[in-house]
């Protein structure tokens, strides 16, 4: 190992996290002001090939996972009864969240004074309708959904193998034992990407910054305030209170255990591509793996706070003021019924544009206006899958203490020092 990988290895991960940050925000600035071309450009590539290499490993990650979470659940007792408080809890919690979102709309009026008008925004390429989130579950064949990267119906094909491997029991051991292997193995390739993390801040923190400038996210400043607003309320007002009243533990201890998934979800905006993180920080936090590697993986593709309940209520009313559509009692029930069934369509991937089309569509209000955020929408991200991810290890918590089943002395003295590679150990060096 070189001196400078040394070096850089002795660095707290957060550290070169925050520096990365620092250091894309200066690029993107240098870029924009003194309009620097090359450097534009290799900001946008550096920052695409850190999300293409995450998405590379999304679909067969999020099949193994969920394949292996579902049979793992043959070892916790009362599995039934933790897989329906789970999402008890992750229902609940959502519901909290769009009513955060929906009130910070009501209050602030984002939509207003922003000089934005119905001929700014324009179709998008990815849309959703309840049509196409109900018959789009199944797919058509097992090679497309891995192609066109269709994570809802990766779950449905992993759902339906692992319950069949439950129901064939021991003939579907080696299965298993190779499905197992097949995860560890995309969770040390996945790791590695995750090192690059750093690199991948600068390029997405500069591109953003140098393609948009700070005009133009001036123009969304209320809109931006009320997600980031709300998330903060959700992340660090919600969950502490649940902590402390329902699961009756440290609030403070969780945001230190869960850290590191947090931090990287804020920069990869990728629920799906810090999920190996966001296990072992659950784990670390007291839940039996058991039981967390069956919560994490399901939320990581259905639970989303950020994403499906306070961006999208926010954004209808966003939306609605600059097309001059009134709302009403009944829109915002509706808002909220799409945010608790409709989550599964954001499917953990980087972006909630889909879920966004969905509720737009069930309000009757123009699919146009989701243009009008594109531009905005990585500065966001970022902040709706760091609260995407609180949530999803916050749930297996909440739960694990209301069943008795939480390690407390392991969440008394969990720390936000960085998590090692999921992987086998190492051989020493010679």
């Amino acid at each position: 190992m070189s001196a400078f990988s040394k070096t850089a290895a002795r660095i707290p991960f957060w550290v070169q996290i925050v520096a990365g940050l620092v250091l894309g925000v200066l690029l993107g600035w240098l870029a924009r002001s003194q309009d620097i071309s090359w450097l534009h450009t290799t900001l946008e590539k550096v920052g695409d090939l850190f999300v293409q290499l995450l998405k590379l490993a999304v679909a067969p990650l999020v099949f193994f996972a969920i394949l292996v979470s579902i049979t793992n659940l043959r070892k916790v007792n009362n599995a039934a009864r933790l897989a329906s408080r789970t999402l008890l809890w992750f229902m609940i919690t959502s519901l909290i969240a769009v009513a955060i979102g929906l009130a910070l709309g009501l209050l602030t009026n984002p939509g207003a004074g922003t000089g934005l008008t119905p001929k700014d925004g324009q179709l998008p390429k990815h849309t959703g309708s309840w049509i196409d989130f109900l018959t789009g579950i199944v797919p058509t064949d097992v090679v497309t959904p891995f192609t066109e990267l269709n994570v809802l119906q990766i779950v449905f094909m992993a759902a339906v193998a692992g319950i069949a491997a439950l129901q064939l029991g021991e003939k579907a051991a080696p299965i298993l034992t190779l499905a197992e292997s097949v995860l560890e193995l995309l969770q040390k390739a996945l790791w590695w990407v995750i090192r690059l993390a750093p690199l991948g801040t600068v390029g997405l923190i500069g591109y953003a910054i140098a393609d948009y400038g700070w005009d133009l996210i001036g123009k969304y400043a209320t809109f931006t305030a009320d997600v980031y607003i709300g998330c903060a309320l959700v992340m660090f007002g919600v969950y502490p209170l649940l902590l402390a009243t329902v699961a009756k533990v440290n609030p403070l201890q969780f945001f230190k255990g869960a850290w590191p998934a947090i931090q990287l979800a804020f920069v990869s905006r990728s629920s799906v591509g810090t999920m190996p993180v966001t296990q072992k920080v659950t784990e670390r936090l007291g839940v039996p793996k058991e039981y967390a590697s069956f919560a994490v993986p399901f939320g990581a593709t259905t639970k989303m706070d950020g994403c499906a309940a306070i961006y999208p209520a926010l954004a209808a009313i966003f939306i609605a003021q600059i097309f001059d559509v009134p709302l009403n009692v009944g829109d915002y029930l509706l808002i909220a019924f799409v945010s608790v069934i409709g989550s599964a369509a954001t499917a953990g991937l980087t972006g909630a544009t889909v879920m966004l089309t969905l509720t737009l569509s069930t309000l009757g209000l123009p699919l146009e206006g989701v243009g009008l955020l594109m531009a905005i929408d990585p500065v966001l991200d970022m902040m709706r899958t760091a609260t995407n991810v609180a949530g999803q290890s916050l749930v297996p918590v909440v739960v694990a203490a209301r069943e008795n089943i939480l390690d407390k002395a392991a969440y008394a003295s969990a720390s936000a020092s960085p998590i090692d590679a999921p992987s086998t150990p190492e051989p020493a060096a010679a």
